[in-house]
């Protein structure tokens, strides 16, 4: 199936300002500065996922990650200078994200392309469309420049965690200006993507702490309850393993996350969460009972208000030479 496209308005009535006209993320920023930077984005993601299609999950969500702790500003790229200043890249959430050398390489072809033009938070902003492949295409506004502060405790404060109930994550996002309706599409990138099964481990064993067999999460359908089991034996032998996020679809973009979900069949508590409140479970049903149009319509609108968040824009940071350290 090939990418839908959306109607280049959808971004542009997105568009977000920060106190100034020229504080302004716009579509085709780098028309003219570097013609060819999203062409060589999109190349060198089609060439990742078709060598490791599981990888475009890791590098959708690397977005998620740099965008909720001091927003879309490519702090999350970061490494730490010393062992007393851990970046968010060494934060417990961040530990297992994969993509970075990845986002390096594209870096580094960008840099001889167009030497200090293309910020790092642009191009983590593009590959998280380019990475939803067969799926929604939107025209993604740029012109985000990158920070230079990175912080771990921020970011294990800041993230939504997988273990989060519903009042936390509403709270979470509200934080950074997006509603539950983006709570609900933006959780649909689940869609995509495997993880490690101590992430939801505490919803199959002692849940409660009684200690007992039958001591699980009762928002979890007993059916997959017992596959998760088979697969994630307690305690930490099986830690590590990965797990299929939509099983039997997870390296395709669709809505069954939704209709999973619904089902309860969500694989982690925030996933399970979405049913505990009436607007986030309305959306949740609505969009397992539609056609994948409206999820790819929706997410993207998602997305583009998600990269919103907290930009530097102007003169504001700087352009990054190597995303991993600041110029």
């Amino acid at each position: 199936m090939g990418r839908l496209s959306l109607l280049p308005s959808l971004a542009l009535s997105l568009l977000f300002v920060l106190g100034s006209a020229e504080a302004q993320l716009r579509v085709g920023f780098y028309s003219r500065s570097c013609p060819h930077a999203e062409s060589i984005i999109t190349e060198e993601i089609d060439r990742a996922i078709r060598v490791a299609p599981s990888i475009g999950g890791p590098l959708l969500r690397l977005f998620f990650h740099d965008c909720f702790v001091r927003g879309c500003d490519a702090s999350l790229l970061l490494n730490s200078t010393s062992a007393s200043n851990p970046t968010e890249k060494d934060a417990p959430p961040n530990q297992f994200l994969r993509g970075f050398a990845l986002v390096d390489r594209i870096k580094a072809r960008l840099e001889r392309a167009c030497p200090s033009t293309v910020s790092c938070a642009d191009i983590l902003a593009l590959i998280a469309r380019d990475v939803v492949h067969a799926g929604p295409f939107w025209e993604v506004p740029t012109g985000r420049r990158d920070g230079s502060v990175s912080i771990d405790t921020e970011a294990l404060r800041l993230l939504p965690a997988f273990s989060a109930n519903i009042s936390t994550l509403k709270s979470q996002f509200d934080d950074v200006g997006l509603d539950a309706k983006d709570l609900v599409l933006l959780s649909g990138g689940h869609t995509i993507g495997n993880a490690h099964c101590f992430t939801f481990t505490g919803r199959l064993y002692n849940f409660s702490g009684r200690g007992d067999n039958s001591d699980t999460d009762p928002s979890l359908e007993r059916n997959y309850l017992a596959k998760l089991r088979a697969k994630c034996a307690q305690g930490t032998s099986d830690a590590l393993k990965l797990v299929e996020m939509d099983p039997g679809s997870f390296t395709t973009f669709d809505n069954s996350y939704f209709k999973l979900v619904a089902k309860r069949r969500g694989l982690f508590q925030s996933d399970a969460a979405l049913l505990d409140d009436a607007d986030t479970r309305s959306h949740v049903i609505r969009l397992a009972e539609s056609d994948n149009s409206v999820f790819f319509r929706e997410f993207a609108e998602a997305m583009v208000n998600m990269g919103n968040i907290a930009v530097l824009t102007g003169s504001q940071g700087e352009i990054r030479k190597n995303c991993a350290r600041v110029n």
